[in-house]
């Protein structure tokens, strides 16, 4: 299963203009599987959540105004939230939503970001994803969240190869 993040850019020039954070990754699947990923909250729940934070409940409410929210649990137990609302949906190929962490995060007092995704099928099984989150905070968010993407984007890829695979027991 290959895949390719073909490239990240961090950008921010001062404390007035806010990070953002550019992600491209192509996935070995079709572009209708990919947005269900995103969509659909039984699907990710399998992947969202870097390795170490992996969800633990996914809730979507799929509307322009409609919530999203997710619980990441660590192995040791401690949670995470984040949530937002999805501001565009045009099904299979953009979604847009905002992003915020609860209370408790390293990045501090939350701030809401804006996360865009762009699904591009460049065959009937290989889908290219370009991911945008703008507003973050400072260049040592856009690292963190950059970290965080990828892990994600490293389980969706696994999980694509095998959609109807259980979640597997710690």
């Amino acid at each position: 299963m290959a895949h390719a993040t073909d490239h990240v850019v961090a950008q921010q020039e001062s404390d007035d203009h806010p990070t953002t954070l550019n992600l491209r990754r192509v996935f070995e699947a079709p572009r209708e599987l990919v947005w269900l990923a995103w969509t659909n909250p039984e699907m990710t729940v399998r992947w969202l959540g870097p390795v170490e934070w992996p969800a633990a409940r996914v809730t979507q409410d799929l509307r322009v105004g409609g919530a999203w929210s997710a619980v990441l649990e660590s192995a040791n137990g401690d949670t995470l939230w984040q949530g937002g609302v999805y501001r565009l949906i045009e099904p299979p190929k953009r979604l847009v939503f905002t992003f915020a962490w609860g209370e408790r995060h390293e990045d501090g007092p939350p701030v809401e970001t804006l996360v865009s995704i762009e699904l591009t099928a460049i065959s009937a099984e290989r889908t290219i994803m370009e991911f945008t989150q703008t507003g973050l905070k400072s260049s040592a968010s856009a690292s963190g969240h950059q970290h965080g993407w990828t892990s994600c984007f490293d389980r969706l890829d696994e999980w694509l190869a095998n959609p109807h695979q259980k979640e597997k027991s710690a």
